[in-house]
């Protein structure tokens, strides 16, 4: 793979383009962190509204992975892609224009949607790569894209001072954010005209029923009721910490409407599942062996993505400030510092993937993985300004290892669990992972940053211990090809033609 890798021909041009799509969503996503003081200050934002802003970063992002996974099934990975990256234009130009806290906090919003980008590449890749390299293409694909955090990190803050001089001397964070979105919107229609969703001759599977996840348990059918439940619960975090004085983006009655939304949102989700599974339900259908899949296995890699890519969505928002409050330091040389830690997802993510794929169990990959992400934020706890920088920065890159290593092995596993669900089943697992970056981002406002990494530093350790016991090795986990095709279907065709 690695010799097909540097070729940039057949499904190789088409797992480097889209990682490349994933990198913009990111560098979109993560646009305003390097700039979270700089803009505090010219907006007079208190530090409470600056924290909050950073949930709000990530809150959308929860529901538009669900809802991106469904159309992703039905529409296919070129179109989804296409689109979202298009759409990315909209809220980073409305950042970049905003003049007080409720404009950006609509703003970031918004950008959460451009956050769910990651959930239409892992179908796409899943597509042109059988399972026995699914955690390496898998890894590549979301190390190199989520590089783009170090993108956002480390070359914006550059890039605003560069062209300081068309902002009267002071950094030109609105045009250097205005740019991210300009760029994606561009390769949008680039990726439209230039990939298809499947391989020559390889029919796109679609799921057989649209608007939620089909199960094939009743068991499972209460389990997925629960895991919705979970999604519905950060939504309403995010809504009270929006009330919460030093904040006032909500009133109390505002809060209140906000839940009952999301109570309805929760019913309706719960209707559209047992429209779905219907059948499942009265004792009218059942499923052969082979098509059966356990939801509890979503659920635990669901809780996998918490512990790892969760923990990296909250610490890539917190470290810039962290880095520049702990040791006194300028906003661009604690953005470039805290960038080392999005900079290893260049190796960290694929090293999982591929070590998920050559160590012969996925399961005691992710694992070990997740034992080594709760040492390296238990390690992180102890970090105060007495510390050498340099020490500093190797513990922090130590977690990051883990952590990102922990996503491509867990997106090593879920395009194996049912093919043809795939965007669901990562619709559900990524939303997850923001769930836990808005959860341990709220933990971070309400106490600090040592609590932060211990909190993160425990979960990790307790899913590890809940991998080793309940997590099962998936089926055909190394086949030459899926179950039910032949592996000439993921052979590489001659020629790839954009489709219509």
């Amino acid at each position: 793979m690695l010799k097909g890798l540097f070729s940039f021909r057949d499904r190789y041009r088409i797992l480097h383009q889209t990682w490349f799509a994933f990198f913009l969503t990111f560098v979109c996503w993560f646009n305003f962190a390097p700039f979270a003081t700089t803009i505090g200050k010219q907006l007079h934002l208190a530090p409470e509204q600056i924290k909050t802003l950073g949930i709000c970063n990530l809150a959308l992002t929860i529901p538009a992975r669900l809802i991106i996974g469904m159309l992703l099934d039905r529409f296919g990975p070129r179109k989804t892609y296409s689109i979202l990256l298009m759409f990315a234009a909209v809220p980073c130009l409305a950042t970049a224009l905003s003049q007080d806290f409720n404009q950006l906090v609509i703003s970031r919003l918004l950008m959460g949607i451009v956050g769910s980008g990651f959930v239409v590449g892992i179908r796409m890749v899943a597509e042109w790569f059988p399972p026995k390299e699914m955690g390496s293409a898998q890894g590549i694909y979301g190390g190199w894209g989520n590089f783009g955090a170090f993108g956002a990190e480390f070359a914006l803050p550059m890039i605003a001072v560069a062209t300081s001089f068309l902002a009267g001397g002071a950094s030109n964070w609105r045009l250097a954010i205005a740019l991210t979105g300009i760029i994606a919107a561009i390769y949008g229609v680039i990726y439209y005209n230039s990939v298809q969703d499947t391989p020559t001759g390889k029919v796109y599977k679609k799921p057989k029923k649209n608007g939620a996840l089909e199960v094939t348990s009743i068991k499972s059918f209460w389990a997925m009721i629960l895991s919705n439940f979970g999604l519905i619960f950060a939504l309403g975090l995010l809504a009270w910490r929006l009330e919460q004085k030093n904040i006032h983006f909500l009133n109390l009655t505002q809060m209140y409407l906000v839940w009952v939304l999301l109570a309805g949102l929760f019913a309706y989700q719960t209707y559209k599942a047992y429209q779905v599974n219907k059948e499942l339900l009265i004792g009218k259908k059942t499923y052969p062996l082979a098509q059966r899949y356990q939801f509890s296995q979503v659920a635990l890699l669901e809780f996998t993505y918490i512990t790892n890519f969760g923990s990296e969505l909250a610490a890539v928002s917190m470290l810039p400030a962290f880095f520049e409050k702990t040791f006194g330091l300028e906003h661009v040389v604690a953005g470039m510092i805290a960038a080392t830690y999005p900079f290893l997802n260049l190796i960290s993510r694929p090293s999982g993937g591929v070590i998920s794929d050559k160590f012969g169990s996925r399961k005691w990959t992710m694992t070990i993985v997740s034992a080594g992400i709760g040492v390296g934020y238990l390690m992180a706890h102890f970090i105060n300004s007495s510390w050498p920088i340099p020490l500093a920065i190797a513990v922090t890159m130590f977690a990051a290892y883990f952590a990102q290593a922990g996503c491509g092995a867990t997106y090593g596993i879920v395009p194996l669990i049912k093919k043809e669900a795939t965007g669901q089943i990562a619709g559900n697992v990524g939303a997850y992972g923001n769930f836990g970056g808005v959860v341990y981002l709220t933990i971070f406002s309400l106490t600090d940053a040592s609590t932060l990494f211990t909190t993160m530093g425990v979960a990790a350790l307790i899913c590890a211990f809940m991998c080793g016991f309940f997590l099962k090795e998936p089926k055909g986990s190394f086949a030459g090809a899926y179950e039910g095709e032949s592996s000439e279907t993921t052979a590489p065709p001659p020629r790839i033609l954009a489709e219509e």
